[in-house]
């Protein structure tokens, strides 16, 4: 006989996980996985621990598995793209791209746009590429209300519709840093491979505008 709910303590959070959207957020979440494309052998780790975590746990995005849970992030560039928007965290104390937890959002690519809106101020912010940007797999210290757990971060790329901000709470302050000046001596290797995969994007994205221009020279010839 299947137990109810009200005699299985875990009843209620199954059906939770089970839920159409919970179920909707997960299937959008590993195609994006499975269509990444790591840029490096480090990257490639992360993306392999959080393609098998997410495959393995029901909620990933929820804060219910020990080991830890999906998070968002957003890479925005400024309107010239020559600059990303960095916010000095207040509990981790360091600059990072702007980025949270999942919260009631319909996919993971929500989640980013809502928490870069959120910390920034921002409106406007165009998803400049609905594939994953980035993945980066990270440790959070313990702190006297939580256990020492994992980030998966799935990170995307977005462009700012100006350059005007609001510092929220959660962080300290806000920067917009040129991208040429993000290195090795303030910048970690997952930042610096984010600097290394917006140059290849930008010129792709050039490549792609200049092969439409000569097509449509060719046609009005």
């Amino acid at each position: 006989m299947m137990q109810s709910s009200q005699t299985n303590p875990g009843g209620a959070m199954l059906a939770a996980e089970q839920t159409p959207g919970a179920l909707a957020f997960k299937a959008g979440l590993l195609r994006l996985l499975a269509a990444h494309q790591p840029l490096d052998a480090a990257e490639h780790a992360h993306w392999q621990h959080t393609l098998e975590f997410v495959s393995r746990t029901a909620l990933p995005a929820g804060r219910s598995a020990p080991e830890g849970h999906i998070t968002a992030s957003a890479w925005i560039l400024s309107p010239q793209r020559d600059a990303a928007l960095l916010t000095h965290h207040k509990k981790l104390g360091r600059w990072l791209q702007l980025g949270g937890h999942v919260e009631d959002d319909a996919s993971i690519e929500l989640a980013a746009l809502r928490e870069a809106s959120e910390e920034s101020g921002l409106q406007g912010l165009t998803l400049l590429d609905a594939t994953l940007f980035d993945i980066d797999v990270h440790r959070i210290p313990a702190r006297k209300d939580e256990a020492e757990h994992l980030h998966f971060d799935c990170r995307f790329l977005l462009q700012a519709p100006h350059t005007d901000f609001v510092v929220s709470e959660e962080s300290s302050a806000l920067a917009w840093r040129p991208l040429s000046q993000i290195d090795a001596s303030n910048a970690d290797a997952a930042m610096l491979r984010m600097v290394q995969k917006t140059g290849h994007w930008l010129a792709k994205q050039a490549a792609a505008n200049a092969a439409t221009g000569e097509s449509a020279a060719e046609s009005a010839a």
